[in-house]
């Protein structure tokens, strides 16, 4: 049915029967296919810290952030540097080898950018993998994050694009393809999935990742998020959804994009460790690690050793000592 190279032409229909699979089926070829591309046992664990909390222009219906929104949420200014760097220390001590930053703005101005680079560049010389999460960025933007020395740039494409007015009035569905495009360009990887549980049908869920494999380039990394309920937000009634619909969406993600880290994200510290064992076993073979992020809880550090323990599951080795395939021919 499925095998492990990336392809680029999957079908609404494709993707339903996917999704309508036996479960044990489901994850049998989730798991196969997983197993043929990365270590089944070896999570990457990255840290987010938000650099610039609220006041958001954007209305975006589960954000906290949003200025539109009534959710006790001061806005801030951007921390300073020192901040950053003590953070991502941190982070890096409890086993992340990616540290990202979020600033709550449609947009960064010119006049953010300096800030930017130096934080990019300070969590750099740690010895991590870097990411941003800043909104839309033009060409010039993204071609001063990439000197930087910037790996990943987070731009979640949330939903289906029929879906997509649902969630989110202020901007369009094209407007963040166009920026994933800017960012291809310019040669960052891309960090973009979506979030479940907003409301949406499992056909929306098959359309948000059929845009993602179908891409020219489908994203290194690929987050799986389930909606987190936010008083104040629009969306702070949305009956949640069960579990297994999380494990099936992300089984599907890693059937349809092989290559690429699947990472369970938001919505994490609601799972019990059976659940997240499910999530495991489907494919996900990244997460959060750190009780925060940016404005949600996610589960604590120490029981994430627990759970490691208990399933024999190990972090993926600092940045520094990684070892690729492309190390490997040019040192042959």
């Amino acid at each position: 049915m499925a095998n492990a190279v990336p392809r680029h032409d999957w079908t609404d229909e494709q993707v339903q029967k996917l999704f309508d699979l036996p479960l044990n089926d489901l994850l049998f070829e989730a798991q196969s296919i997983h197993r043929s591309n990365f270590d089944p046992n070896q999570i990457q664990m990255s840290s987010l810290l938000s650099i610039k909390t609220g006041g958001c222009e954007e209305d975006c219906n589960y954000c906290s952030q949003s200025a539109s929104h009534d959710t006790g949420l001061q806005a801030e200014k951007i921390v300073p540097l020192h901040t950053v760097v003590e953070a991502a220390k941190n982070a890096k001590q409890a086993g992340a080898t990616r540290f990202c930053m979020g600033a709550a703005w449609r947009n960064p101005k010119d006049r953010d950018m300096p800030k930017i680079i130096e934080m990019v560049k300070a969590v750099k010389t740690l010895g991590m993998e870097t990411c941003v999460t800043l909104g839309f960025v033009n060409e010039k933007q993204a071609d001063e994050l990439r000197e930087a020395g910037l790996d990943y740039y987070n731009h979640n494409i949330d939903t289906s694009e029929a879906n997509y007015g649902n969630v989110v009035s202020s901007h369009t569905f094209q407007d963040r393809l166009d920026t994933l495009s800017t960012l291809r360009d310019a040669e960052i990887k891309l960090c973009t999935g979506g979030i479940i549980g907003m409301g949406e049908e499992r056909k929306d869920r098959g359309s948000m990742l059929i845009t993602l494999a179908n891409l020219p380039k489908q994203p290194e990394s690929v987050p799986i998020n389930m909606l987190v309920p936010i008083e104040g937000t629009p969306f702070s009634e949305v009956e949640r959804i069960d579990c297994f619909e999380l494990v099936r969406t992300i089984a599907v993600a890693r059937i349809m994009m092989p290559k690429s880290y699947v990472r369970l994200s938001a919505g994490r510290a609601s799972l019990d460790d059976s659940a997240q064992a499910l999530c495991f076993f489907a494919g996900a073979n990244s997460m959060f690690c750190g009780d925060r992020l940016l404005t949600t809880g996610n589960a604590a550090s120490d029981a994430d050793a627990v759970l490691f323990q208990k399933l024999g599951l190990k972090g993926e080795q600092h940045f520094e000592g990684k070892i690729t395939p492309e190390d490997l021919k040019e040192s042959a």
